[in-house]
């Protein structure tokens, strides 16, 4: 044992000494590669640098300026012990060579009758009266000439050429490992890629004469087609590049289905049930499952499948006859306007119209269903005019419509790229554009919709989009489900701070509790002198003692059933949440198929600025949640406008699809990876309140009996006006208190006697 232990020591002492033997001889290279670098480009040098500069000149001629990075190299080569580099030197310099010999073979081409040493001493005194004038150095010294004329008498001047170009070649290729197929199979590619595409473009412009004042033709030359083949090419073409003229008419097409074609030929090579959970069998201790997250790995996307979609959900011909059936129609009722671009997206289609001037705009939206005839479409919506645009948007259906698949939404670089723990992949915009929010600076969000129209889809998006983002020790997550099937699947997950909440009661504990960890968490930020929950957790990474805090989210499914139970407590629960939650790092999302008035209050829309809007019946609906009619004109399955905080005007999203077996895979492969650990003492707390009012009694009992209390006397109008309730409740909570002994009988007009005092109440 101990002659090996020996061994090693000295195989690591020997070690050593190369290694330092490498580095002081790389240091010594490289002052010589510095000398000879300063020598060839400043005089200050002395008389040594001098003859370097000369020497090198007449040896290397013009590639005598470079010869010190060569040397430069190979000294940093030793300085890092790079000895596998080190060994491939001899390729850099059988290319330097063989490029001075050509750039000698260009300076002195092939004289008939020159002698080898008559060559050389050419070179020589050419290069000793270049350095006496002080000009640049030509041709390639001793060496190119020596070896140029070699190669002349050899292979003549075309053959030196093709012979010392393959040397470099074969050197270049020793140095790389890089394969010469592989090199020209990607510049073909390009090229063929480069052919193709402009022949497609060339193919996709059709060109019209549409003379002034003549309504435009049916045929297929009316207007000028181009397809944008690409999200970049989208963005980086600017509304500058759109001519128009008296003499022809040019229209921008923009069609996001083209881009999806590539992305589906890649899915389709991969295996379709191929699993993403790949790190479901990391072994994690149990004492660490529930207490440390550093092996928590997040989901990948390959749980999702790919939405199969036909990419030709609208032919260039339809768009082209719709185009002129709108202009044809417009000039039908007088007015005049020319089409800017056509946006072709998942389940509409856009086209952009500016009228001329003196047009007004109200005229041509009073011709919604006029233009909804001519284009024999169900219903079409106008957005006049297109924020940041002098144009008017007019927004037709597709007959086809094209799926957007959250997978795609979450491998977009606007998902990958945004900054937050808590972002929302909403789906794809009217031209085919990701649309990924950030929840933060929402803060609060309100979801509306009738049955059917992809709320809870919406929802289930939502919560993949976090889960995909962050570790459970990062966000928490309440979720209230009145409807009791829509998010019980996700029960088990270690995100969730209590298991899922159906029972519309205990939904109202829950919100309590939310209230009450709020203003814990503004109590904490006051002692520790900071603002928000960021400042604090950035605090408390550095100080042991101060717990770190996740943000949480608290998602209802159906704020309806909510309101019928308990609609005060709850509306006064989400109003205070929604004013003072932000900062704490608590954010309330919100839905509910039903959105009138007496569900969506005056007060909850106040205080939740950023609102979605599914299909609605009636244009009142869509007043109620977008203080703007347009929702009743959606089509359903996903189709939605957008309205965040700051916002002038909504955003038309198709919404992204999660189907029921992807959220199963991804709430086992969640499962898997850590076990749920729920905040026993919120659960316990919830529970207790409840047991509380589990006994028949009104839930508003105990805020009565303090208002009698308070007020030494008990009526029906009292509690009417304080708790803003009916009469018929008000009179069976009189009831309840009677039976309990704490209000006396009825004495008529008088108000009723109330028979124990605060301290009896709560010693009770």
């Amino acid at each position: 044992m101990t002659k090996a232990k020996s061994r090693v020591t000295a195989k690591n002492k020997t070690t050593a000494k190369r290694d330092i033997k490498m580095e002081i001889m790389g240091i010594l290279i490289v002052a010589v590669g510095l000398l000879s670098l300063l020598s060839m480009y400043n005089k200050s040098t002395g008389f040594i640098g001098q003859i370097i500069k000369k020497y090198s000149i007449i040896i290397a001629g013009l590639g005598g300026y470079v010869f010190p990075f060569i040397i430069l190299l190979v000294g940093f080569l030793f300085i890092t012990n790079k000895i596998e580099l080190i060994k491939k030197t001899t390729s850099v310099i059988i290319t330097y060579i063989g490029l001075l010999t050509i750039l000698d073979i260009n300076f002195f081409p092939f004289v008939e009758g020159l002698s080898f040493f008559d060559r050389v001493k050419l070179s020589i005194e050419v290069n000793n009266s270049i350095i006496a004038s002080e000009s640049i150095a030509s041709g390639g010294g001793i060496i190119g000439s020596a070896l140029s004329y070699v190669f002349l008498r050899l292979f003549g001047t075309i053959g030196s050429y093709v012979v010392i170009a393959a040397i470099i070649l074969i050197s270049f290729l020793l140095f790389t490992n890089i394969s010469v197929i592989d090199v020209t199979k990607n510049i073909f590619r390009r090229i063929v890629a480069l052919i193709k595409a402009t022949i497609n473009n060339t193919k996709d412009f059709v060109y019209v004469e549409d003379k002034k004042g003549n309504t435009p033709s049916n045929k297929e030359d009316d207007i000028i087609l181009k397809d944008m083949l690409s999200h970049d090419d989208k963005n980086n073409t600017s509304d500058s590049s759109i001519t128009t003229n008296e003499a022809e008419t040019k229209i921008r097409v923009l069609d996001y289905t083209k881009s999806i074609d590539k992305s589906e030929q890649y899915a389709e090579k991969k295996h379709e049930d191929k699993l993403i959970n790949r790190d479901n069998n990391i072994d994690i201790p149990e004492g660490q499952k529930n207490e440390s997250y550093d092996d928590y790995k997040l989901p990948s996307t390959e749980i999702l499948r790919e939405v199969k979609s036909n990419s030709k959900n609208v032919e260039k011909k339809e768009v082209l006859n719709n185009a002129n059936k709108l202009i044809e129609t417009l000039h039908n009722f007088g007015i005049e306007a020319k089409i800017l671009q056509v946006s072709i997206g998942p389940s509409i289609t856009r086209y952009e119209i500016q009228p001329a001037p003196g047009v007004k705009v109200s005229k041509i939206v009073s011709l919604t269903n006029d233009i909804a005839l001519s284009l024999a479409s169900s219903d079409i919506r106008m957005e006049a005019p297109i924020p940041g645009k002098s144009a008017i948007g007019i927004e037709v259906p597709n007959k086809n419509k094209v799926g957007v698949g959250l997978k795609e939404i979450l491998e977009s670089n606007e998902y990958k790229e945004i900054d937050t723990l808590i972002p929302f992949a909403l789906g794809k915009d009217i031209s085919g554009k990701p649309i990924v929010t950030n929840i933060e600076k929402m803060p609060h969000l309100l979801i509306a919709g009738a049955t059917g129209s992809g709320k809870s889809v919406c929802i289930n998006t939502l919560i993949a989009s976090i889960l995909y983002k962050a570790r459970p020790d990062q966000v928490k997550l309440m979720l209230i489900d009145p409807k009791v099937v829509e998010l019980s699947v996700y029960n088990g997950i270690p995100h969730l701070l209590i298991p899922v909440v159906t029972d519309p009661k205990k939904a109202a504990f829950s919100l309590n509790w939310a209230v009450q960890e709020m203003t814990r968490r503004y109590n904490l930020f006051a002692k520790n002198s900071v603002r928000d929950l960021d400042s604090y957790n950035n605090k408390a990474a550095n100080n042991l003692e101060m717990e770190k805090l996740p943000k949480l989210v608290i998602i209802i499914d159906e704020l309806a059933d909510l309101m019928m139970v308990s609609a005060s407590e709850v509306e006064d629960y989400i109003c205070r949440l929604a004013q003072m939650a932000r900062a704490a790092g608590i954010h309330l999302i919100v839905a509910t198929q039903r959105p009138s008035v007496d569900i969506i209050t005056g007060t909850i829309k106040a205080n939740i600025p950023s609102r979605i809007s599914f299909a609605v019946s009636s244009q009142a609906d869509s007043r109620t949640i977008l203080d703007m009619g347009g929702a009743e004109k959606l089509l359903g399955k996903g189709d939605m406008l957008f309205y965040p905080v700051g916002e002038s005007k909504p955003l038309r999203i198709q919404g992204a699809f999660i189907g029921e077996e992807e959220i199963n895979k991804l709430v086992e492969y969640l499962q898997s990876q850590c076990s749920a650990n729920y905040e026993e003492k919120v659960v316990e707390e919830i529970s207790n309140n409840l047991k509380q009012t589990t006994d028949d009694s009104d839930e508003l009992l105990p805020n009565a009996i303090d208002i009698v209390i308070d007020e030494g006397q008990a009526s029906i109008s009292l509690l009417q006006r304080r708790l803003k309730i009916g009469y018929a409740r008000a009179a069976r909570i009189i009831d309840e208190m009677e039976e309990r002994g704490i209000v006396g009988g009825y004495e008529g007009s008088k108000p009723r006697k109330v028979l124990i005092t605060r301290d009896e109440y709560e010693n009770d």
